[in-house]
C-alpha cells in the first residue's frame, strides 16, 4: 500500500457535550460537565495526536458557544480556517454516565442547529479538499435530516471530482434516523457507493444489504465484508471492532481490518477501569486512517486502531489526545507509573 501525503479534511457537526457527574442521572443532577465533541471533529483531533495534519470543515452559531467550540478544536492543532459560523443554534448532547450494570444514555438536542439547517451552498468543499489526502465523513450527518444527506452528497461529489479518497464511518444512530421520515438504507447505499475506506460491521451490512450473515465471529464478519466489497466497487478497506461489555467499566475488545486481498483481526484484550467510553470509536477510526495514510497493511491498521481505541477509555471527554510515542508503546497490558 502506498503512502498518502496531504492533509485530512473532516466534515460534520460539533456540539456541546453536557455530562452528568458519575453516579447521577439527569433528573438528579445539579451540575453538568461541559466539553466539546462530535464524531468527525473527534477524528480530526485524534489524527493530530498521530502526527497528521487535519482540517475541520463545519458550521456553528456566531455566538459565544460557537466561539468556544471553534477555540477548543483549534487548541488541539486542527486547522479551523474553513470552520464557519451561520444562523441557528448550538447543537447539544446530554450524557448520563452509566455505572455497574446501568448503561450510559445520550439525549440529543440538535434540531435547528447551525449545522442542521445548513445547505450545500453554505460550504466551499473544493477549497479545503484541494491537495487533501482524504475526506472523512460519517452517517451521523445523513441521519440529522434530509438536508444532511444533501450536504454529504455535495462533499462527496467535490472529493470525487478532485480525486480525493473518501472515508466513511457508518455510525448508525437509531434515535436520529427515527426522529424524521427517513430511509437510512437508500440514503446510505447512495453515499457509500463512492467510499474507499468504510468503518462498519456485519450489523451495518445487514441493514444496508437487507440480508443476514451466517456463522459466528470472524467468519461472519468476513462474509459481511466480502458482501460489501461485492456491492461497492470503489471500496478498498473495511474496518470494525468487536466489543463485549461485561459492566460499564469492564469491556473486551478486538479490532479487524479487511482489504480485498488481506484480513487481520487482533486478539481480544481486556479493558478495565473505564473512565469514559465516548469517542473510543472515533479514536479507532483515526488510528486506522493514520496507518492507512502511512501505507500500513491490515495488521498495522488494526493494531494502531485498537491502541487508540483502548487508550481513549482512560481519557475524559470526546477528544483523544496522547503523544504518538505513548500510543505506539501500547501493549494491551496496564502498568505502574512511568518515571
Amino acid at each position: 500500500m502506498r503512502v498518502r501525503k496531504g492533509h485530512v479534511v473532516c466534515f460534520g457537526e460539533v456540539m456541546l457535550r453536557l455530562a452528568t457527574p458519575p453516579g447521577r442521572v439527569i433528573a438528579a443532577a445539579q451540575s453538568l460537565d461541559l466539553t466539546i465533541g462530535g464524531a468527525e471533529a473527534n477524528v480530526a483531533v485524534a489524527l493530530t495526536s498521530l502526527s497528521h495534519e487535519a482540517w475541520f470543515l463545519g458550521r456553528v452559531p456566531d455566538n459565544a458557544l460557537g466561539a468556544k467550540a471553534r477555540a477548543a478544536i483549534a487548541a488541539t492543532g486542527v486547522d479551523v480556517r474553513h470552520f464557519g459560523a451561520g444562523p441557528g443554534r448550538m447543537g447539544l448532547y446530554f450524557l448520563e454516565i452509566g455505572a455497574s450494570l446501568r448503561p450510559s444514555a445520550i439525549t440529543y438536542d440538535r434540531a435547528g442547529s447551525s449545522f442542521a439547517v445548513a445547505k450545500p451552498e453554505d460550504f466551499d468543499f473544493r477549497a479545503p479538499l484541494e491537495g487533501a489526502s482524504l475526506f472523512h465523513i460519517s452517517g451521523i450527518t445523513a441521519a440529522l435530516n434530509e438536508g444532511g444527506a444533501h450536504l454529504l452528497r455535495a462533499g462527496i461529489d467535490a472529493a470525487v471530482a478532485l480525486g480525493v479518497p473518501i472515508s466513511f464511518d457508518c455510525n448508525f444512530r437509531e434515535r436520529l434516523w427515527g426522529a424524521w421520515d427517513s430511509n437510512p438504507r437508500d440514503i446510505l447505499m447512495d453515499l457509500i457507493a463512492d467510499v474507499n475506506v468504510l468503518f462498519g460491521n456485519h450489523r451495518d451490512m445487514t441493514l444496508l444489504l437487507d440480508r443476514p450473515f451466517s456463522g459466528d465471529g470472524p467468519e461472519r464478519r468476513r462474509e459481511a465484508v466480502q458482501a460489501a466489497f461485492d456491492t461497492f466497487p470503489k471500496l478498498e478497506v473495511m474496518a470494525s471492532t468487536a466489543r463485549t461489555a461485561l459492566t460499564q467499566t469492564h469491556h473486551r475488545l478486538a479490532a479487524r481490518v479487511d482489504t480485498r486481498d488481506e484480513q487481520f483481526q487482533t486478539p481480544e484484550i481486556e479493558i478495565t477501569d473505564i473512565f469514559d467510553r465516548l469517542g473510543t470509536g472515533d479514536a479507532f477510526t483515526a488510528g486506522v486512517l493514520a496507518a492507512w495514510l502511512e501505507g500500513g497493511n491490515t495488521q498495522r491498521m488494526a493494531e494502531l486502531g485498537l491502541a487508540c481505541n483502548a487508550l481513549k477509555h482512560s481519557l475524559q471527554g470526546d477528544f483523544f489526545r496522547l503523544p504518538r510515542g505513548e500510543i505506539e508503546a501500547f501493549t494491551g497490558i496496564g502498568g505502574d507509573v512511568r518515571r
